[in-house]
């Protein structure tokens, strides 16, 4: 009886499909093709390109505050409601993140939001 690594290497081979005729691209010509984030869909005041010093001080706190998971999902949530979940299960979230969200002075959004 044959080793069941040989038949399985035999019943996978991969084989590649020859083809007859048609047209080839060159490899030297770049594609054409547009990014996958279109800049006319990305919404008001977001770039593609945010370099530290474009962020300020608050948009920076409120961002880590969204990519920290230990605080709870952020997807359908405001950054307040957020914030108020974490508060009531005893997470302990900055309090800086209150009073920035509650001073209507930042996006109450999270980074993800109509993102994902």
């Amino acid at each position: 009886m044959a080793t069941p690594s040989k038949n399985m290497k035999a019943f996978y081979k991969q084989k590649k499909k020859k083809t007859t005729g048609g047209t080839t691209k060159s490899k030297s010509s770049k594609s054409t093709k547009p990014a996958a984030t279109d800049i006319a869909q990305l919404p008001h005041g977001v770039s593609l390109d945010l370099k530290d010093a474009d962020i300020e001080e608050e948009e920076r706190a409120l961002r880590e505050f969204d990519m920290n998971m230990a605080y709870g999902p952020c997807i359908g949530i405001t950054r307040l409601g957020r914030w108020e979940r974490a508060q009531r299960l005893g997470l302990n979230p900055p309090k800086e993140i209150e009073k920035l969200v509650k001073s209507g002075k930042v996006k109450l959004q999270s980074l993800f939001d109509g993102r994902m």
